[in-house]
């Protein structure tokens, strides 16, 4: 068998996939901000939550610990400018929904918007925050998930190959859409040792 050699390259923010997320909050006056975040993911099943990392400067780590409620909505690879461009300037100064032409829609479960037009959207209840570093985690209780009819399988629940998710590589700075699927879970392991 043929050597297998890994270079290490220190400490550093890899880890594939991450997730783009939009996170959806309301600022002191209700304004709907948004902003685009890749440190985060599915962290509980029982009660459903999810955790998202932001650094105490960005305008939306207040507007969380305000309203104790976000949203993430998933943007679609057709909205790859926009999931861009909602992480590169401050809801402090622009209103993205404003410049990007997308619909800031008002949760009916949490006090937070989400992007109307992306096709999966989680809506949180804070439920707690842990101070990490030059970032903090907040931990969102999933108190509702919306489904665009489109991107649904007959069977419920979003299908991936519909939503076309963003992925993010932090590694290059750059954007990927999924891949091919490649087998059930729970079942290719089976079938290949038993």
């Amino acid at each position: 068998m043929e050597e297998i050699v890994k270079e290490s390259i220190g400490a550093r923010m890899i880890l594939y996939p991450t997730p783009v997320f939009v996170v959806g909050t309301y600022d002191q006056e209700g304004r709907p901000n948004v902003m685009t975040a890749a440190w985060g993911g599915i962290c509980c099943s029982e009660p459903p939550c999810v955790a998202v990392s932001l650094r105490r400067t960005r305008y939306s780590y207040g507007n969380i610990v305000q309203r104790e409620a976000f949203t993430i909505s998933i943007p679609s690879e057709k909205y790859v400018r926009e999931a861009d461009y909602f992480g590169m300037v401050s809801g402090e100064e622009v209103d993205k929904f404003a410049v990007t032409g997308l619909t800031p829609a008002r949760s009916d479960v949490v006090d937070a918007p989400y992007v109307q037009e992306f096709p999966l959207v989680l809506e949180c209840r804070l439920l707690r925050k842990v101070e990490i570093g030059v970032h903090v985690q907040f931990i969102g209780q999933i108190v509702d998930v919306k489904v665009e009819q489109s991107v649904a399988r007959e069977s419920g629940g979003p299908d991936i190959e519909k939503v076309r998710p963003l992925i993010f590589a932090p590694g290059d700075s750059a954007y990927y859409g999924i891949g091919a699927r490649l087998g059930e879970s729970f079942s290719v392991g089976v079938e290949a040792y038993g």
